[in-house]
Formats: C-alpha cells, structure tokens, sequence
C-alpha cells in the first residue's frame, strides 16, 4: 500500500515521499480501516517539522519515532480483529489518534477499537469527516470541559482556522456571543458560522477591543496573555493553542486568582467526536474546507499548511 513517510524533520518538500509499505494486519483489539480521506493540519506540520524543537521530546530527539505520518483518518473497516464488538465490516468510521501522530497518511491502517474512533455521521462524506476531527476535537474538549454558559462572551482570535472556526461554532451552540478575530475578507463567512461582531485584525488591534470577555481563545499560537489580559473580566480566562509555551502560567495565574491562563491536556477522545458527531447530524456543525490534495501531494499540502493562510482544513484524498 502507499503512505507519506519520512524518516527525518524538515520541510515537507524536503523529507516528505510517497511509498510502498506492508499493509497492516489487525491484531485481536484493532479494525483494519481502508483510509478514503484525512486532514494535513497544524499539529501534524509540527510533528512532521520537528519545530518547535520541543516537540521532539515526545516524537524523538534526533530522528521521528513514527515515519509515516498523519493523525486522523475517515474511512471503512475492511476486517475486524477476533475480540471486536462494536464494529464490523462495512462501517463508515472517522477518528483521531491524538497529537503525536498515528500514521493515517496511507490506504491502510490498524487501529485499536477502544480509542478514538465512532461511525461517521450520516449525512457527511469522507472528506467532511476527515474535516471535523483534529481540529474540532481540540475546540470541543476544552469547551466541554469548561462548559460555557448563555449569555457570556468569548474572543476568538485566528477564527477562520481548523481550531477557531470549531470554535465560533461550538461556542455558540452554548448560547455564548462571539467576537471573531479574522481577516476582513472572511468577515461574511464567520458570521455565518454563528459569530455576533468581527474585528478585521488587519486594520484593527483587537487588544484595544473595548468589550471585556469571559473567555479570550488564541487559536492560532500568535498572541500572549500579557497582550490579552485586559479584555478579561476579573475571572476571565485565556485559552492558548500553544499550551506547552505557557505551561508556567498555567499554575501561577491559578494562584494568583483572577484572571487566569487555562490549559488542560486534551483527553476522552473517543467521548468528543461522539459530540462532534452528535453536532453534525443534528445540523449544528459544519467543516471548512480550503483545499483538498491527493495523497501523492502531501508534501505540498502540508507546504500550505505551513504559511498559516489555511481557511478551516486542508484534506488529504487517498486514491
């Protein structure tokens, strides 16, 4: 079968080929899963980069532990392991493995049953799928753990991303109102995910925004809680994308109580793309899409994915 693989970091035209490799066969606990589709995204650009340089700690210092690359995956269980119960074959399924990758840039793949993996909702195709995962999962595990109320207010800088247009939409599924921080050409198209007022970040600070928030999202990894602090209410809260860069603050604006950076280690994976699914059946959520490459392309998909211009995903169509 193919996959992109790559057996050092660096930039994607560099390190990234196209090639043969043994299709997998599935273990007792696994499904074999025929992949149609999957997301080039930010976190898996990271991995692939080896930047920022702790990174490697996780992924392997001087060379990558894992050589093909990709963490989320739609697709069809082909066959099914011995002690499998709750798929078989025939099943639409889309998962997400978390951020250190799994391998899902290939035709093939085996994947254990008890993570992160459910059926595909029923009115998407593959590709839509592989769009509501890596991202979305991100947005939804923080949102649900903090559980939003009606009638606060949040700040979203970087919304038209994979993670903040998640965002502007999970958001307002709590019935909170949205700022969307954006470039102004895409001001039409946040508001028709749900935000409430956008402010062009080309021509406009938004750190000189006059409204406070309960929850101020860099999306993105471009701002600090210094330049955000005061957009807070007095117990707001600053939600980086970039969590191991304000570890420290985690802790120490917990202790000195106010305002405060939140971070907490994604978890339940399994559990959020179930709501996620949930979401997009009942019609309350949709993916965006920039583009979709063939497999052959990853390595200028993830090119473009490394400018920070994507708008929502970009997708990886196996053949």
């Amino acid at each position: 079968m193919k996959a992109a693989v790559r057996t050092i970091y660096g930039p994607p035209k560099e390190v990234v080929t196209i090639k043969e490799i043994d299709k997998p066969t599935p273990k007792d606990i696994e499904v074999l899963i025929k992949v149609y589709a999957a997301s080039a995204n930010r976190t898996d650009y990271h991995v692939l980069t080896g930047k920022p340089n702790f990174m490697r700690l996780l992924t392997g210092l001087s060379k990558p532990r894992l050589i093909v690359i990709g963490s989320d995956f739609a697709g069809q269980v082909e066959a099914i392991g011995s002690a499998v119960t709750t798929l078989k074959p025939g099943d639409k399924v889309m998962g997400f493995a978390g951020a250190l990758g799994f391998g899902t840039l290939t035709e093939y793949i085996a994947f254990p049953e008890s993570k992160g993996i459910v059926l595909m909702p029923r009115n998407t195709t593959y590709e839509q799928a592989a769009a509501c995962l890596e991202g979305t999962f991100y947005a939804a595990a923080g949102l649900n753990e903090l559980k939003p109320t009606a009638g606060q207010k949040a700040l979203v800088y970087g919304a038209t991303g994979a993670i903040g247009s998640a965002h502007v939409q999970l958001l307002k599924y709590y019935s909170v109102y949205v700022t969307a921080v954006c470039g102004g050409e895409n001001a039409e198209l946040v508001r028709a995910l749900g935000a409430d007022k956008v402010i062009d970040y080309k021509t406009q600070d938004f750190t000189k925004d006059d409204e406070q928030y309960d929850y101020v999202i860099d999306a993105i990894g471009k701002s600090t809680f210094a330049k955000c602090k005061r957009l807070l209410k007095k117990k707001g809260m600053y939600l980086p994308s970039n969590g191991f860069e304000n570890i420290f603050l985690v802790p120490l604006t917990r202790l000195l109580g106010g305002k405060r950076v939140l971070f907490n280690a994604p978890k339940d994976i399994k559990g959020n793309l179930g709501f996620i699914k949930k979401l997009i059946e009942e019609g309350r959520f949709r993916p965006l899409i920039d583009r979709t490459y063939p497999l052959d392309k990853t390595a200028e998909a993830f090119t473009y994915v490394g400018t920070g211009q994507k708008i929502g995903n970009v997708i990886i169509k196996m053949n």
